[in-house]
């Protein structure tokens, strides 16, 4: 019908399927959706399950608002992804911030040890916030955090975004459910071959409230959820359930494939691997090229993939990350070597030391809480003029989103100064109310 509108149009919206009057009825007489996430919630072994056609964001944020009241405190991992921050302001919630170990070898977070889980503890939160796997797919050591905030009847709430392949291949780490955590919320669209946005939320009810984390679902979610992606996180989960050990083992073999080819044009390790991290410690599907030992920036590497049509999910100084899901073929990987190794070849130079990247090394002074600066009046002042000041405005280096600062804490001269580094580097800094950071948005 809408190529009578336009059939440039119509090309795009005659593919979308909604779910009410499309897969089922108006009513939902059929129960189509709850049915698809019954399945899901068995395959996961979980007790609860929804898909969400707004992604790991409206996942994180409808857990986030059923876990407590408002002033309550929760341990958030300082490497959460910003819907994690956004969910605490809309829920009143107040982080008690946990940062990452540091390998000292790449520079790069190696997820939350359990030292300074057992210090959050001890302020007595309402529930474990953690990012796994991180970005550059290293991960917290998880069964011994699990059991330390267990002990407490704390439950853990894991944004497992970049983990929804984890738990259906021997070679992969098991996914947060199989060690014990309480809630998964992961992306369907990233790992996994699932429409853009879709989602998928998990959880257990020893620890959490279901009827709760149901009721801030509906609360949070569309009510004309597009069907298409609905569907496409059922046939995911057929597909995992079919072929997934099968899929993934393809994979595996790629990216292992696909590293040694281009590892073999230098001396220096270039890639990190799974020898790199204590084991089950890091995704071995994830691509992560180390800049820094040529020489050169992932910057300046993604403007030349760029020129062949080539991009890749992120890239800044010192490091570059590729994306590769179960829906990539050998064919993919070659074309991607056979550009990228002269690529390398070109900007190598003199290698240069890991440098902990801004978004991993800050650690937050906190002014007033974030509700409190999110809603409060606030002024532009020049960038000189904004060091002591509180931030109205969250902004991070995206991706991977991981706040820099939030709303309410302290700007100092590594954030203002670092900030801008990044920036003349040609990495895209977000959220600023200014986004070309000559001034920075403060409350009054």
């Amino acid at each position: 019908m809408a190529y009578k509108l336009d059939a440039g149009l119509g090309a795009v919206v005659d593919s979308d399927t909604p779910l009410y009057g499309g897969l089922d009825e108006i009513k939902l007489t059929h129960g189509t959706l709850k049915r698809a996430e019954q399945m899901a919630a068995e395959f996961w072994h979980a007790d609860y399950a929804r898909f969400s056609t707004g992604g790991s964001t409206h996942a994180n944020q409808a857990i986030i608002l059923a876990l407590g009241q408002p002033g309550q405190k929760v341990a958030v991992s300082r490497t959460a992804h910003r819907s994690v921050l956004s969910a605490l302001v809309l829920a009143d919630l107040q982080p008690i911030w946990m940062t990452p170990d540091i390998d000292e070898a790449t520079g790069f977070p190696m997820g939350i040890g359990l030292a300074e889980v057992q210090r959050a503890l001890q302020e007595k939160p309402i529930a474990i916030l953690l990012t796994e796997p991180g970005y550059l797919g290293t991960m917290s050591e998880l069964g011994p955090v699990i059991a330390a905030a267990h002990a407490q009847s704390v439950p853990v709430v894991i944004d497992a975004a970049w983990g929804g392949h984890f738990g259906f291949n021997k070679d992969l780490p098991k996914n947060c459910l199989q060690l014990g955590a309480d809630v998964l919320v992961t992306s369907v669209h990233k790992a996994l071959p699932g429409y853009s946005a879709s989602a998928l939320l998990l959880a257990q009810g020893k620890y959490i409230n279901l009827s709760r984390v149901e009721q801030s679902f509906e609360t949070t979610h569309t009510t004309s959820p597009a069907g298409a992606p609905l569907a496409s996180i059922d046939g995911v989960r057929a597909l995992l359930s079919l072929r997934g050990e099968e899929l993934l083992a393809e994979l595996l073999l790629n990216v292992n494939n696909f590293k040694t080819r281009v590892q073999s044009y230098f001396d220096l390790p270039i890639f990190l691997y799974t020898t790199d991290f204590p084991d089950g410690r890091f995704d071995p599907t994830k691509i992560v090229l180390r800049a820094n030992q040529l020489g050169t920036s992932g910057v300046a590497i993604e403007n030349e993939l760029i020129t062949y049509g080539i991009r890749v999910e992120m890239a800044d100084n010192d490091t570059m990350v590729f994306l590769a899901t179960i829906a990539d073929d050998e064919d993919d990987f070659n074309l991607l070597a056979d550009r990228l190794i002269p690529i390398l070849q070109k900007l190598q130079s003199k290698s240069r030391p890991s440098v902990t990247a801004l978004s991993w090394s800050i650690v937050p002074q906190v002014g007033t809480s974030m509700r409190n600066a999110y809603f409060a009046e606030t002024e532009l002042v020049a960038a000189d003029m904004a060091v002591g000041r509180i931030s109205a405005d969250l902004i991070a280096p995206y991706p991977p989103g991981v706040a820099v600062v939030a709303p309410g804490e302290v700007l100092t001269e590594q954030i203002i100064n670092g900030l801008a580094a990044n920036k003349a580097a040609g990495v895209r800094i977000a959220y600023a109310t200014d986004r070309t950071l000559t001034k920075y948005r403060v409350i009054l």
